[in-house]
């Protein structure tokens, strides 16, 4: 009975293993629009207690670099909130010129323990994601995320617009559950060195249901370095974290109250924690 167990232990994780990486992995010198590559690549995240936004991107084997592991990223907190083992994924698949929304049950913990990783000061987890057959999903290495070295190399400063993808209060575009796309500015400075600042200040309003979608940088033709230089830049910047609030503490002779006042700023934490996470996840022989 033992070595029957063994047996099928063996069997699972090979199953589990041929369903982790595919092909296709798209390289950053590949010429495509990160505008629908991540609108492809971006999902609904819902769990008891919770829901927010999740993106997966390729680790990419290291024997066979054009193959990849699937690794899911979000926001700590949307993790942290659910409750029980699993959660569900909203996925999509293609059919002839059309999409079609199906839900796929990820687990998130085994036995009362976490089976993602999360970065001990930012609010960024990640974890490996087996995926059905056939669905549409535009897989990016994890290469396109940036780092302080990028936002020196293109001059990036306050002013700068920005794109993200998310599913505020839980809608979604369509019927068949495409992230909304919305745009805003870099609103704080200094922006790096990230293992200082950790995150940014974003213009646009966060709405449950944002945390943990990914905030990205797109623009054709720019001037750095002293001169206008053609060709297009794209990058990920980051993810959603949370509203940036003001809290106020009123008090009085009889009673004390505190006040929180959203200011429709969202809290970007830098892509390079994004790296650093997936870096813990352990490695997959």
């Amino acid at each position: 009975m033992f070595r029957q167990n063994i047996k099928f232990t063996k069997m699972t994780l090979i199953l589990i293993l041929y369903f982790l990486f595919i092909g296709g992995l798209m390289m950053a010198k590949d010429n495509f629009e990160l505008n629908t590559i991540l609108m492809r690549s971006t999902f609904k995240l819902q769990g008891d207690n919770s829901i927010g936004t999740a993106f997966i991107l390729g680790k990419p084997l290291k024997k066979v670099p054009d193959r990849a592991y699937y690794v899911l990223i979000t926001a700590t907190h949307v993790l942290e909130n659910m409750k029980g083992e699993k959660a569900t994924l909203f996925l999509r698949k293609k059919t002839k010129k059309s999409f079609k929304k199906i839900s796929w049950s990820i687990p998130i913990r085994k036995q009362n323990k976490d089976i993602w990783v999360k970065h001990p000061e930012v609010d960024v987890s990640a974890m490996y994601v087996t995926l059905p057959e056939n669905i549409d999903i535009a897989l990016l290495p994890i290469s396109m995320l940036s780092d302080d070295e990028v936002f020196e190399k293109f001059e990036i400063h306050p002013g700068d617009e920005l794109f993200c993808l998310g599913f505020p209060f839980s809608a979604e575009a369509n019927p068949a559950g495409f992230p909304i796309l919305r745009s805003g500015k870099i609103a704080s400075f200094p922006i790096i060195p990230a293992k200082e600042t950790k995150c940014f200040l974003f213009d646009f309003e966060v709405f449950p249901g944002n945390s943990g979608g990914p905030v990205y940088f797109v623009q054709s033709g720019r001037t750095y370095r002293g001169a206008w230089r053609p060709g297009t830049i794209q990058f990920i910047a980051g993810l959603v974290s949370q509203e940036h609030i003001i809290t106020e503490k009123i008090k009085s002779i009889y009673e004390e109250q505190v006040k929180k006042h959203p200011l429709a700023l969202a809290v970007v934490i830098h892509a390079s924690f994004i790296r650093e996470t997936i870096n813990l996840l352990p490695p997959i022989k």
